[in-house]
């Protein structure tokens, strides 16, 4: 059998009374599965996520962080699951450092699991160990390793080489599976039976913390039970912006959803609607909107404990029109967008017919993340401390019980006060971009969630360049280097995320699309 796929292909959306969007067929199916077992769309999207760490282990798992906004059929609900850097970390940890990336001092304390559990005890209504049948039952018997998620375990390999733990739990027979491969994870099934079982006090308070500390005394981490043990996630108030006649919300710093609200408060000011749907002048504007708003980012977002400027201040709207004002619509700047790539993320949404609706992200950031594993339980932890700043007095500089700068931001709309979106597009810093061009096609030009996922995208990357995809290069692409954008080449298809959208209609169905850049799917009944 050849695992390529030749021909464009063209996915319909899926419209129903209940739905799931995610980047793994089996994941989907978990969380309908949970659905039509009682549970509603929280308990699908923690099926989900769950279910994710088994099987899409190159983007998250049970070491990864979380974040998620419910609306729960009357408000809106933010929830912020990240973890703090251990407590011993210090400025002076990391002075011969260029930077963080893997390894033990890359390392944040896991909020995934904690994430699940508040989800679940605030709005769940299935008993809370129901939720990982699916995810145990794959851990232990195996799964079918999907195409894209067994190129990215191919390419992840390098990386992490000179990691034994990883080599041993996710290499076997010295190699990434191979698409139609079976992958099966007994350690990590037990993991998941114990976090079950315990409401998640296995990792925080009981033996896999133990064993997490213990590995990393063994290696020179320093991440100790007190870390774990005071960790807690945290309900939050969510951000907005207008945009059009809707309302945008994102999660407040420390992650990077200001970003998407500053860009789109900058593009209400330059008319975006009256230029054509991927058109020259409509993404140069949002390109020269999105290096504003990172260029805020980095100098201003961090653990909002230690931030100098409220983020409500980025989104004046004065000093969003002034922003707009100084673009060149003939001209790029010559800015560069300071930001870390990286690749390990999931995203999912959820909707169900009492008008719940979710929109969950959890992630690795690197890939696979740290590289750091647990022997014997199936535990890969995060790299999200790479997220940190290393220069001395900026308010994301590292330090030791703070939050970094996180990339990973689920998406929601309103119109009219009332629910009408639940999305996000995962991967890096394409994820802010992402949701600014998702709100254009939909909002803008009114396409439907499959056909604002199918659409072609940009990219601009930690340099200013751009990349575009194939559907943009050959029209635009010279129109764009003509205004004195620097052309990214190649652009691989993994650059541009992936997007799982579901909005409501009018008569209470949703509809719901699912990125073909990735191996998921949208299904529902």
């Amino acid at each position: 059998m050849y695992w390529e796929f030749p021909y464009p292909s063209r996915r319909v959306p899926v419209c129903a009374r209940n739905v799931v969007a995610t980047s793994q067929p089996l994941a989907a199916q978990a969380g309908l599965n949970v659905l039509r077992q009682g549970g509603n769309a929280v308990d699908a999207a923690l099926a989900s996520a769950i279910t994710l760490t088994v099987v899409e282990p190159t983007s998250n798992g049970i070491g990864s962080d979380a974040f998620a906004i419910v609306w729960d059929g009357s408000e809106l609900h933010g929830f912020n699951g990240s973890g703090r850097s251990p407590r011993a970390w210090s400025e002076d940890r990391f002075a011969a450092c260029e930077a963080i990336t893997v390894g033990w001092d890359s390392v944040t304390v896991p909020g995934a699991v904690d994430t699940w559990r508040q989800l679940s005890e605030r709005f769940g209504r299935m008993a809370f160990d129901a939720l990982f049948d699916s995810a145990i039952d794959y851990a232990r018997t195996g799964f079918v390793v999907t195409p894209t998620i067994a190129g990215q375990w191919r390419e992840a390999v390098d990386g992490y080489r000179d990691f034994p733990d990883f080599l041993a739990a996710f290499l076997r027979d010295g190699r990434a599976p191979l698409p139609g491969e079976i992958f099966r994870f007994p350690e990590q099934a037990a993991t998941l039976q114990s976090i079950a079982e315990t409401r998640g006090d296995a990792l925080y308070r009981g033996p896999l913390g133990d064993a997490l500390v213990a590995h990393a005394r063994r290696q020179g981490g320093v991440m100790e039970r007190a870390d774990l043990e005071s960790h807690r996630g945290e309900w939050v108030d969510l951000l907005t912006q207008s945009y059009r006649d809707i309302d945008v919300y994102e999660i407040p710093p420390n992650g990077q959803g200001v970003a998407v609200l500053i860009a789109l408060g900058i593009l209400t000011h330059v008319r975006l609607e009256e230029y054509p749907l991927d058109g020259a002048d409509s993404i140069h504007l949002q390109i020269e909107a999105m290096k504003l708003a990172f260029r805020d980012l980095q100098a201003h977002i961090a653990d909002p404990a230690h931030m100098r400027l409220a983020p409500e201040d980025l989104l004046d709207t004065q000093r969003l029109a002034a922003l707009a004002g100084g673009i060149d619509v003939k001209r790029a700047s010559a800015m560069a967008v300071p930001v870390i790539d990286d690749g390990g993320t999931v995203y999912l949404s959820t909707a169900d017919d009492s008008g719940m609706m979710v929109s969950y992200i959890q992630s690795n950031y690197w890939g696979f993340g740290s590289g750091v594993v647990i022997p014997g339980t199936g535990i890969s932890l995060q790299n999200r401390g790479a997220g940190f700043n290393l220069t001395h007095g900026h308010p994301n500089c590292v330090a030791g019980g703070k939050r970094p700068l996180h990339t990973i931001i689920p998406g929601f709309v309103r119109r009219g006060g009332q629910p009408l979106l639940a999305f996000g597009v995962m991967g890096g810093h394409m994820q802010a971009q992402g949701h600014v061009q998702m709100c254009v096609r939909l909002f803008d030009h009114g396409q439907n969630p499959q056909a604002a996922a199918d659409g072609p995208r940009w990219f601009v990357d930690t340099r200013g360049a751009v990349a575009l995809e194939s559907g943009l290069a050959c029209t635009i692409g010279p129109d764009l280097a003509a205004r004195g954008h620097a052309l990214a080449t190649p652009a691989p298809v993994s650059l541009f995320g992936g997007a799982q959208l579901i909005q409501r209609l009018d008569n209470g169905y949703y509809c719901a699309g699912s990125d073909p850049r990735k191996d998921g799917q949208a299904v529902g009944y």
